[in-house]
């Protein structure tokens, strides 16, 4: 059984993302579909009949790739090649269908993802929603990074690129997205400081931080909380890793699962690059990224600020999902093992707010 942080809120809300931070964790079906073990031959016929409804037309349908939150699987319909994702979450979340719609404004912009063909987060039909897409048959571009085949300063400007053109997106709002893709809260740190106490408490009673590093973090972020006071977000991916990210050695075929995007900070997502990279990714991102929109004011510190924040949920989620006992997994590109990498870079996060350091000495902090 896996533990799970103490039970966030479950009053019915207008949005069932109004209370989350991040989904994963914080969810009240805390860590739901994280184990790997999916019930596909169950799900098979059903997922057939939806895509033959759709389309008309015969379907071959085969269970799918991915460690997500999400069951999912191929097929080939009228000679489309087609991958379908389903939510089966206890909450029924109708998260499915506004990713789909972000998707499509993202495509509509020029960045490469993945056509929409249909999406239902209804369940009137069936018990769960369901999504159906373009398969962009190529490997994510951590495959290339294990295989140590990746060209690393091509793809890390062409992630720039892409980060700049997709906060050009800049919705009302702030944190996770409503239907008319408006998003939930009226100011940046009513999002930021979501479940931020419970996440610090649920490291520290699990031994992973002890209290003082718990004290520690708090102090910093509250000592610099105004650099939250954001007039206007951005369109945020807020899961930007590189097996969210399909293309070839050289080149990126598609960005994919924006169920987690939100309209943030535009350095968040830089500092999401931060929770598995160092700066042979971060300064050839920055650098593209500075060719089309200017880095913000005060940009090292937000980055720090935001790297803290994101490994606090990290850290809450590796633990609660037993991560750091799993081998089958590769989050961990340095040598160390991934426990001991999570609590370094929690702690150079840290190290970075607290004496603004450069991005470029991310290797280089000691706490």
């Amino acid at each position: 059984m896996l533990e799970s942080p103490p039970a966030a809120s479950q009053k019915t809300s207008p949005s069932p993302r109004r209370s989350i931070y991040y989904w994963k964790c914080d969810r009240p079906a805390a860590f739901h579909g994280t184990t790997g073990q999916h019930h596909h031959a169950l799900l098979a016929p059903q997922v057939q009949t939806l895509i033959e409804n759709h389309f008309n037309a015969p379907a071959e349908v085969h269970p799918g790739p991915g460690q997500g939150n999400h069951i999912t699987f191929t097929a080939t319909c009228k000679n489309l090649p087609l991958f379908i994702r389903i939510d089966d979450s206890p909450e029924h979340d109708d998260y499915l269908a506004i990713e789909s719609r972000l998707q499509q404004t993202v495509l509509a912009l020029g960045i490469p993802t993945p056509v929409i063909h249909a999406c239902d987060a209804t369940r009137s039909q069936v018990p769960f929603a369901w999504q159906i897409m373009q398969r962009i048959d190529a490997p994510d571009i951590n495959h290339h990074f294990k295989n140590q085949q990746l060209n690393l300063p091509d793809i890390s400007s062409s992630i720039g690129h892409a980060i700049a053109q997709w906060q050009t997106l800049q919705p009302t709002g702030f944190g996770p997205f409503q239907t008319s893709l408006t998003s939930i809260h009226p100011t940046y740190p009513d999002y930021f400081f979501l479940h931020f106490e419970r996440h610090l408490h649920y490291l520290t009673s699990t031994g992973f931080l002890t209290e003082t590093e718990a004290a520690a973090i708090e102090h910093e972020v509250l000592q610099h909380q105004s650099l939250l006071n954001l007039p206007q977000g951005c369109l945020v991916h807020k899961d930007l890793a590189f097996w969210n990210i399909l293309g070839t050695p050289e080149k990126i075929t598609a960005f994919i699962d924006w169920d987690d995007a939100i309209c943030g900070d535009p350095m968040d997502d830089f500092s999401l690059l931060a929770c598995f990279h160092n700066s042979e990714v971060l300064l050839p991102a920055l650098e593209a990224y500075q060719q089309t929109r200017p880095l913000p004011e005060n940009h090292q510190r937000r980055f720090w600020l935001h790297l803290l924040r994101n490994m606090l949920v990290k850290s809450v989620i590796r633990i609660g999902a037993g991560y750091f006992d799993r081998k089958d997994l590769y989050l961990n590109p340095h040598q160390t093992d991934l426990k001991t990498f999570t609590h370094q870079r929690l702690q150079t996060a840290l190290t970075g707010l607290r004496q603004a350091s450069c991005i470029s000495q991310i290797s280089n902090l000691k706490s």
